[in-house]
């Protein structure tokens, strides 16, 4: 305090003198320029005041620090018992107390409307008041018995009223005008600093509701199931709004009814059967005005159905993808008007991004009811493929076969079978259709028909079965399917072998440690019409040994993306050609899973071992 102002203090009598202007209420009148303190000469000394007053509300932007050091400030010049500062509160219009000292609790949570008492005609006029005997004044509200005196100022800021600072003394006559001279300088600081310090803190809390609304839009867009989707929706708006009630409904198929998904009740989740219809009730006007709706006094709503007996006030919000709305988020509170404005705003926002999240999580289930119902599809057409396969190699005198049989997917599109050609004779299919998986499958069962039902007709030579199958795929073409086939009729009574090919891969012989390929070739069966394919006679003797391998064998590639090819399939065959058959298939498919050294298969593998007796 300066020496001018402390001096002022110590000059003032501890009781204004009878008959004096200072004895009974003040109220500033424009007449009265004496004691009137807008008026009022500005001393040098007072300037130096203010100086220090506005330096020292400039140290900080935390408004509970503020309000604190501006009490400080005013204890220095005025020794009050009872202090408050009320602020507006512009949504309900009323004031309420942010600081006080000496108040009762009741007080303190007191609100008082425009007009009401002495701070509420300050707020309502914006023009100071001086109260020397409270008794005298009607409008006075009688909070505190022992209060004798009162000074109340308006806190001003660009012609916007933001609250009232009131002081009061057990003592009569207290205050005096150079108080309220002091506390009118005073009070435009304070509220521009008060004011300030809101704006950081409303600025402050926008950015972390923007920081933490980011991070619950980050961690919502990461759960695909979504029951642990609406439980988590419910736990992470708890941060943002402290309500009591929630609830997540969400429309039905036809568009109907509103159907809860997730509540929580009390710190508790429940799951209650509720059903709203959408042409009745709040959660159903919110649907059908496409609009947040914010009751505060739901008993006051003809609109309202009651559900819960504890709710006062209630906040629904619609959620809405891709111009619809998909249900709605209901939050309710026990206590009347507790959801405010800038609730609304975080929730409307964070909405968009949950019924994102929602939409996610639901086509997340499609498709895994989908994938679920396509394995079990895929595991069924495996069982029908290994089905359509033989069961067992044919048994001859003087030869013996195996198989090996490793498709890329679930299912494959290689084929092989063992065709009865009558007494001693038995036709050999190995082929292989374009494309994977069940396409591939299905059109190999196709063909597979095709070969048996014209095999048990006409036992046809391995070269006009090749033509017929090729007629037969033209009459019934599809776009971009072909297979390739070799086709072979073992004669065990003269160890003859008759082959045809249509593109597959060459059968590999082996005859005394020596290896040749069976140069039959041919067009694709199911790409050109009228084509004629070669038919190759091949005589055998004890001991040799013929595999025939799809190209998954031979084009299979280790991690430096060679191929197995020809010439080790060649020397691994004529090594074991002494083994059996069986034995002969199984070391090829292991040396070639060796080769690959753990790569990813990527098409079918398929060995057929004939060795002679």
């Amino acid at each position: 305090m300066t020496p001018q102002l402390s001096a002022i203090m110590e000059s003032l009598p501890s009781s204004p003198a009878p008959g004096s202007d200072l004895e009974g209420d003040y109220r500033p009148a424009s007449g009265d320029a004496s004691l009137d303190p807008v008026n009022m000469r500005i001393e040098p000394a007072d300037l130096a005041y203010l100086m220090r007053l506005t330096d020292a509300l400039n140290t900080t932007l935390d408004l509970d620090t503020l309000l604190s050091r501006t009490a400080e400030l005013v204890r220095s010049l005025i020794p009050y018992k009872i202090f408050a500062i009320l602020l507006l509160n512009h949504r309900t219009n009323d004031l309420r107390m942010r600081f006080q000292i000496g108040h009762t609790p009741k007080m303190a949570r007191a609100r008082i409307a425009l007009g009401k008492g002495v701070s509420g005609q300050v707020a309502l006029t914006r023009q100071p008041m001086l109260l020397n005997d409270v008794s005298g004044e009607t409008n006075y509200i009688p909070a505190n018995p022992s209060v004798r005196s009162e000074l109340a100022v308006p806190l001003i800021a660009k012609n916007r009223l933001i609250g009232v600072m009131d002081l009061e003394s057990e003592q009569p006559g207290f205050f005096r005008p150079e108080h309220l001279h002091v506390l009118t300088m005073t009070a435009s600081r304070i509220a521009q600093a008060i004011e300030n310090a809101r704006l950081y803190a409303r600025v402050s809390r926008q950015a972390q509701q923007l920081e933490l609304l980011n991070e619950i839009a980050t961690e919502l867009a990461s759960i695909l199931e979504l029951n642990p989707l609406l439980e988590r929706v419910g736990q992470l708006l708890r941060r943002l709004i402290d309500y009591q009630m929630f609830s997540i409904m969400l429309l039905d198929e036809k568009g109907e009814n509103l159907i809860t998904r997730y509540a929580w009740r009390f710190g508790y989740a429940h799951a209650p059967m509720r059903r709203a219809p959408v042409n009745s009730g709040l959660v159903g006007a919110a649907v059908r005005e496409w609009r947040a709706i914010n009751v505060p006094d739901v008993e006051k709503d003809p609109r309202y159905l009651p559900m819960n007996p504890e709710t006062r006030s209630e906040l629904i919000v619609p959620l809405f993808y891709k111009g619809r709305v998909i249900g709605v988020l209901d939050l309710e509170h026990t206590r009347a008007g507790f959801f405010n404005e800038e609730h609304e705003r975080v929730l409307t926002t964070l909405a968009a991004q949950i019924a994102i999240a929602i939409e996610n999580a639901r086509l997340y289930q499609a498709v895994r009811a989908q994938e679920r119902q396509l394995e079990k599809d895929m595991a069924m057409a495996r069982e029908v493929q290994l089905r359509l396969l033989p069961a067992a190699p044919p048994a001859h005198a003087n030869a013996e076969f195996a198989v090996r049989f490793l498709p890329a997917r679930s299912i494959g599109g290689d084929l092989y079978d063992f065709v009865d050609y009558g007494p001693r004779r038995t036709a050999i299919v190995l082929g292989d259709v374009s494309g994977k998986a069940a396409p591939a499958a299905l059109f190999a069962a196709l063909v597979s028909g095709i070969m048996r039902s014209a095999a048990q007709q006409q036992h046809p030579e391995p070269a006009r079965m090749l033509a017929l199958l090729n007629d037969a795929l033209q009459e019934r073409k599809l776009d971009s399917q072909y297979v390739v086939m070799l086709f072979a009729v073992w004669n065990d009574e003269n160890r003859t072998l008759q082959v045809a090919n249509s593109g597959a891969v060459q059968p590999v012989f082996c005859r005394a440690g020596e290896s040749v390929p069976v140069r039959a070739e041919g067009f694709p069966l199911g790409m050109f019409p009228n084509v004629a394919y070669e038919e190759f006679n091949v005589a055998t003797q004890p001991g040799d040994a013929i595999v025939f391998v799809s190209d998954g064998i031979l084009d299979a590639e280790n991690a430096q993306n060679e191929m197995y090819g020809e010439e080790r399939l060649s020397s691994l065959l004529c090594a074991r050609r002494g083994l059996p058959a069986q034995e002969i298939a199984d070391a090829i498919l292991a040396d070639v899973t060796r080769f690959q050294e753990g790569c990813d298969r990527f098409d079918d593998e398929t060995i057929i071992v004939l060795r002679v007796r």
